[in-house]
């Protein structure tokens, strides 16, 4: 049952869960560094798995940018309180890195970062990472195997820890399903998982996207369009989500929300909308 599936992204609550940390690469010293965003600290990321549970979500996907330490005590004690909620930490989201780059320079300390991003999900009870497939064009071939060969250096890496490697239809390297499906299936080793995010599709490759998607989902991130006043389309997200029954796709269901006002409120109305409508 999609009850028993649901989910939230970090993103959904960018304004309740205090600084955004993001990750930027800096050309002059060819290397990364980071760059504060602050937001308002209604909840500390250790006490949203409680959060998360009292709400009757069963999974969670944490951006990393919503990390304030990766010291070794504080991944100790988001772990514990995963486990005290019973929630799933289902996905580590690196909104970061271009592993499809040219450049050699920046791809390699790209990589390398990414791998510490592995060993921080391992230590934090993670499933899996989800690494971003590149920010090169979608029709460059050369980044599209740059991309793959990247991906299949990390899931390399990442065997033996429990933490799978996935991708996901996010930045403009997977913006039309032609390049996405040649990255998801481009390795000889075997396919990667991926996130199936409904507001990265192109519209005239929304349904056929979700369908294909579904072949190797992860996690679904459920984001609905909406009308000029602010209200959902739901008869279009129904439809959307329609696939994933079409389809037998028992992936974990994200909801998505990062429009203006009260975050907890706009998640709990998609919510509604989608049990509603199961």
């Amino acid at each position: 049952m999609l009850r028993h599936r649901l989910s939230i992204s970090s993103w959904s609550l960018h304004r309740c869960l205090g600084p955004l940390r993001w990750t930027v690469w800096d050309e002059e010293k060819r290397t990364q560094t980071v760059s504060i965003q602050d937001q308002p600290w209604e909840l500390e990321l250790v006490d949203l798995p409680k959060e998360a549970a009292a709400r009757g979500l069963a999974y969670l996907e944490l951006c990393h940018f919503h990390f304030p330490s990766r010291e070794e005590a504080y991944l100790a004690e988001l772990r514990k309180a995963f486990a005290d909620s019973g929630v799933q930490f289902h996905t580590l989201l690196v909104d970061y890195g271009d592993i499809a780059s040219p450049d050699p320079v920046r791809r390699a300390a790209d990589l390398e970062y990414l791998k510490t991003w592995i060993d921080t999900a391992k230590a934090a009870g993670a499933a899996s990472v989800r690494i971003v497939a590149g920010e090169q064009p979608a029709d460059d071939a050369e980044a599209i195997d740059r991309s793959v060969s990247a991906l299949q250096e990390l899931r390399e890496y990442a065997a033996g820890t429990g933490v799978a490697v996935v991708t996901e239809n996010f930045r403009e390297l997977t913006s039309t399903v032609s390049s996405w499906s040649r990255i998801v299936e481009g390795a000889a080793e075997g396919p990667f998982a991926t996130i199936v995010d409904f507001g990265n599709l192109a519209a005239d490759e929304k349904e056929a996207g979700i369908r294909y998607g579904t072949r190797f989902a992860h996690s679904i991130h459920a984001k609905p369009e909406y009308t000029a006043d602010g209200e959902i389309k739901e008869e279009r997200f129904l439809e959307l989500l329609g696939v994933l029954e079409e389809t037998d796709c028992q992936a974990p269901v994200s909801i998505i929300y990062d429009r203006e006002g009260d975050m907890w409120e706009g998640i709990e109305r998609i919510k509604r909308v989608m049990l509603e409508g199961s």
